[in-house]
């Protein structure tokens, strides 16, 4: 049988061993196929265990299937699935990739004491007054004035950015970081954006123009937005 229509391919790596499964076949017949393999394995008991990466290509499996998987494989083979490697997700991890991914527009003004939070990239047409907050996941873009606190990369994301029309804000925060209002000129600025500098190791205010070069994975719609 050529090895391109087998329903199983293994093969070594430095790191360990890859085992890449055909997705035209049904998962019985992986079982089965896979089973006839690893009968041909007898290691000792005291052989390393191997790390296992297993490619699924356009297959997605449940957690049931993966455990059946684990057990399969298993320590007394003395291999150990380390990862799953899919090319397709599950609906639900999709939808949450979208929202992480959208950019969502929103025109209102944060009065004070009002929070605006979102999942993914923010857009905001108006203004930050003080005493207002803003907070998403990913990327805060104002088209107006911020002069209240705006929070980016709420989840952990260091690589996120904040930009404003018009910037004097209470306080700048990015992920973990806080940069506060005495970092900034006493009148505010014009047309500038706060990031994370990892050689600073602080958030820093610079051009707008700055992002092209410093953040090149922004998408084509967040680049318009800063190069006007």
């Amino acid at each position: 049988m050529h090895e391109e229509s087998q329903t199983i391919t293994i093969k070594g790596t430095k790191d360990g061993l890859t085992l890449m499964i055909d997705d035209n076949q049904s998962f019985d017949k992986v079982l089965e196929e896979l089973a006839g393999k690893l009968s041909e394995y007898n290691p000792k008991q005291d052989d390393p265990i191997v790390p296992v990466t297993v490619k699924l290509g356009n297959r997605y499996i449940n957690d049931w299937q993966k455990q059946q998987l684990r057990e399969l494989i298993g320590e007394k083979n003395r291999f150990s699935i380390e990862l799953f490697d899919s090319d397709v997700i599950h609906r639900d991890e999709a939808i949450k990739w979208k929202e992480d991914s959208d950019i969502k527009i929103v025109n209102r003004v944060v009065r004070s004491g009002q929070v605006l939070e979102n999942t993914g990239d923010l857009l905001l047409i108006g203004d930050v007054n003080p005493g207002g907050k803003v907070i998403a996941s990913g990327n805060v873009f104002i088209m107006g004035n911020l002069m209240g606190i705006a929070h980016a990369g709420a989840h952990g994301d260091q690589k996120a950015v904040i930009a404003a029309s018009y910037m004097k804000p209470s306080q700048l925060r990015i992920a973990n970081y806080i940069s506060r209002a005495p970092d900034y000129e006493t009148e505010g600025v014009y047309m500038e954006c706060g990031f994370i500098d990892e050689k600073q190791d602080k958030i820093i205010i610079d051009r707008l123009q700055v992002l092209s070069h410093n953040r090149i994975d922004l998408s084509g719609f967040e680049r318009r937005i800063v190069n006007g």
